[in-house]
Order: structure tokens, then sequence, then C-alpha cells
């Protein structure tokens, strides 16, 4: 917390405090609204300072199993229904609608009432000391190359683990200990990993990704229909209606 000089807040009498209050209670409602849901506008900006402008130039290798915009698609081609999840693995918010909705999502693909496609980006370098947001990002690419079977469990073992903003991050040997406990266990996954294979192609649709309207995380589409309830993102089992009302 900031300090001034004789403290923080300086002294103030009792009919300046009330109005404080007034003027600050509208702001306070807004600030967990947008808590709830995710990021918000703060992703392009966040993105725009830590994306260099060559790689979105370069473009780099693309991985297999991988859709043209970068998402990997999870479920029968033909579903009928379509979930799209743009997420950061290091985005709190996005690890909550994980926590609330991971398995409404395994239970549709399971029983083919949805594909579902997830869009990892980052934009979070910054929320580490050790660049975590990419280097989970370049994982999601790395384990995708080898194949979709496990992507959910691998997915929802990363968000159980996922670190506290501010610290360091997991480290690559940890990285490569959820992909192998989720069925990764192909040696060049862990050389990708540690390899940072992806990390251009990642970058690069992220800038693509953010550059199409996306200015949240998680940005969740039912059938290319953005779901702006917080019940639906963040309740327990809440995207199960909006699939169910889509098929």
């Amino acid at each position: 917390m900031s300090t001034y000089p004789g403290g923080w807040p300086p002294p103030q009498n009792q009919g300046s405090n009330r109005r404080l209050l007034v003027v600050l209670a509208p702001f306070v409602v807004l600030l967990v609204a947008a808590a709830a849901i995710g990021i918000g506008l703060l992703v392009r900006s966040a993105a725009a300072a830590e994306i260099p402008g060559t790689a979105t130039a370069a473009g780099g290798s693309a991985p297999a199993n991988v859709l043209a915009n970068g998402a990997v698609r999870v479920g029968e081609p033909d579903a009928k229904v379509t979930v799209r999840v743009v997420m950061d693995l290091q985005c709190p918010a996005c690890k909550a609608f994980e926590e609330a909705n991971g398995k409404v999502l395994e239970d549709a693909v399971r029983d083919g009432d949805a594909a579902v496609e997830y869009s990892v980006i980052t934009f979070l370098d910054r929320a580490s000391t050790t660049e975590y947001s990419s280097r989970a990002g370049n994982a999601a690419f790395c384990v995708a190359n080898s194949g979709v079977d496990e992507y959910q469990a691998w997915l929802s073992e990363m968000f159980t683990q996922q670190p506290e903003e501010g610290g360091d991050g997991l480290p690559d040997s940890a990285l490569i200990d959820i992909a192998e406990s989720a069925g990764y266990t192909d040696p060049a996954v862990a050389q990708c990993i540690t390899d940072r294979k992806y990390d251009t192609y990642l970058r690069t649709k992220t800038d693509e990704v953010l550059n199409s309207g996306v200015n949240s995380t998680p940005s969740v589409t039912v059938n290319g229909e953005q779901i702006t309830d917080a019940a639906a993102l963040m309740s327990p089992n809440g995207l199960a209606a909006s699939i169910a009302a889509a098929r």
C-alpha cells in the first residue's frame, strides 16, 4: 500500500467520509463484477505490451490437431453444438470457470452432445517471474500435437496446479510431469515443452484472437453466441443449460 507523509488515508471528517463512500460504492460493484467474469478489457492492453511484433510476422510452425485459428478441438467433427473457450492458463478466472464447468464440457464431449474448441492465448507473462503464461500456452500445443484424446484431462490438471500470480510459476519439469500424468508420455512432448517449440505460434495466434474482437478471459461462445451471464460461467454446471438449449 502506498504511504503518504502522516499516513494513509489522511484525516477526514465524518461528512467527507460519507461522501467518499457514496462516490466509491458504484466503482467497487463494477470491479467485483468484472473480476467474476474475467480479465475484461485489460486483456488487449496487457497482451500488446508482451507480444513482440516480430513473433506475429514470423508466424511459427503449426502443431498437428489444431484448427487454423489456433484452437484445439475435442469431440465429434459433426457435433451439433460447438463450445469455444478462450483462456490463459495463468488466468484465475479461467481456473474458476474450469472448476465450475470443466466436467460439463468433458461430459458433453463424451456423450456426443457438443465439441469443445479450446483457444489458449498468452497475455499474463507479467504475472510470474518465469513467463509461465507463455510456457504453459506452449505446452498446450505440445500435448495437442501428440493427440487430443487426453487433452481435457491435461487441461483440468493444469488448472488444478495453476500457480499463484506474482510467483515463479511452475517449472518446465512440472509441466512435463502434468503432461505425462495425463497420458502424454512421448519424449517428444517433453522436448517440445523445454524447447518452447510453439512459442512464436502461440504469440501469433494470441494476436489474431485479440484482433478478432475477444477482449476478456474466459471468453465462451456456444454455437457462436457469446455467453455473458456470470452465473453460467462461474456457477457449478452453469454452462449445461446453454449447451442443452443449443441442441
